[in-house]
């Protein structure tokens, strides 16, 4: 190292540390200012944010005119915020008061048109906020931007999230209309679902009156969301559903019809618990458990016996909840001679602390010769557990 100082020239050497410590010298400058700046700026908008505040109901009832402070970004920038977060939350009495301020400030015909002419980053957050805004005048420039397919895909998902935001019905029509035209395949399924439910949650019978068009992907994404939403009112629809045959549109059906009639939705139900497709049993028990119907029994006890491990836990655990029939139906357990769904039934009551059902079991006589080995190996499982339990709370922590 040191003979190629001695090689380069004197004045090269000094010129190159000069520069270093010159960049060195800005690097630390530009930091310095940077945080200045930066402190500064939070300065002036803790100010200007208390300021808005003293002002705020004057701001939303009109008694402070929107000139007073549109006309400075910053604080129009701060009102708007306050505006957007205040609407997320408002209930249907202070909406309407929250939407006029909104309007008559002219900050809405502004994110109107930042949607449609702005492009790339700023587009998709006006999207976004013209969403969070909950107003139907946005409805239409929201559409107009999920449908330019000449768009980006993050645009398009941008308005897919500023539509499910605004939670309107007629916000769901655009993205419906995509999913049958195929004009949104591509895009994941979870944002289009949480939008539609979003939309639809006051109005499920919308997305009823489009299932009979709807084939393929798009039919059974519209029938998961109808069975997050459905109603009592909807049991005649979730009716002809049942005998789809895509079988997500049948779990789908299953899953909604825990939340009608249980006259009606009892022989479904007990249809669909013996369905070809595990899931879709597997949907249909844990509706069963949802409804008061004591026929519900006998559909568990056939389910509990299910070949699938996923149905048979969870019609155990659905059973093992049902505390004045538990001896009852424990004695019907063993009496099938099914040793996957006995262990099932006795893993939940473990899991629930209701091993006093067992002891009862065990003083009965009957089947005793077939039940009593397995009820006692589970009853030395949970004690075992315990005791390893208890031994790793007492053992000190090894240090590092």
């Amino acid at each position: 190292m040191a003979s190629v100082f001695k090689a380069l020239p004197a004045e090269l050497v000094l010129k190159g540390i000069f520069a270093s410590a010159l960049a060195i010298a800005l690097l630390i400058a530009f930091i310095v200012f940077r945080r200045w700046y930066r402190g500064r700026y939070f300065q002036r908008l803790n100010r200007s944010t208390l300021q808005i505040r003293a002002q705020w109901p004057g701001i939303v009832s009109g008694s402070v005119p929107p000139q007073d402070w549109r006309a400075n970004p910053f604080t129009s920038a701060i009102v708007e915020s306050i505006l957007l977060d205040s609407i997320e939350v408002a209930g249907p009495q202070e909406l309407p008061q929250l939407l006029h301020c909104l309007r008559a400030s002219g900050l809405l015909d502004e994110r109107i048109y930042q949607a449609r002419n702005f492009k790339g980053w700023n587009r998709r957050v006006a999207l976004v906020a013209l969403g969070r805004t909950r107003a139907p005048e946005a409805v239409p420039a929201l559409a107009e931007a999920l449908n330019d397919v000449a768009s980006d895909p993050d645009t398009r998902m941008a308005a897919i999230r500023g539509l499910g935001r605004s939670a309107l019905p007629e916000a769901a029509v655009p993205l419906i209309e995509g999913l049958l035209s195929g004009e949104l395949a591509g895009f994941p399924d979870f944002p289009i679902k949480n939008a539609l439910a979003n939309c639809c949650r006051a109005s499920a019978k919308l997305l009823v009156s489009y299932l009979p068009s709807s084939s393929g992907p798009a039919r059974e994404l519209l029938a998961r969301v109808l069975g997050e939403l459905a109603s009592a009112e909807l049991g005649d629809e979730l009716l002809v559903l049942a005998t789809d045959p895509l079988p997500e549109v049948r779990a789908s059906a299953a899953r909604a019809l825990a939340h009608t009639d249980a006259d009606l939705a009892f022989p479904t139900l007990s249809v669909l618990a013996n369905d070809p497709e595990w899931f879709v049993r597997l949907r249909a028990v844990v509706a069963v458990g949802f409804l008061t119907d004591k026929r519900k029994i006998r559909v568990l006890l056939r389910a509990v016996c299910d070949l699938n491990r996923h149905v048979r836990q969870r019609a155990a655990t659905v059973l093992a909840k049902m505390e004045p029939d538990l001896q009852e139906i424990l004695a019907k357990i063993v009496a099938t001679e099914d040793r996957y769904a006995l262990q099932a039934f006795i893993s939940e009551l473990d899991r629930s602390g209701r091993f006093e059902a067992v002891v009862k079991a065990l003083e009965s006589q009957s089947d005793r010769r077939f039940a009593a080995p397995i009820l006692l190996h589970s009853l030395e499982r949970g004690k075992a557990s315990l005791e390893l339990a208890g031994q790793a709370a007492a053992s000190p922590k090894v240090s590092s």
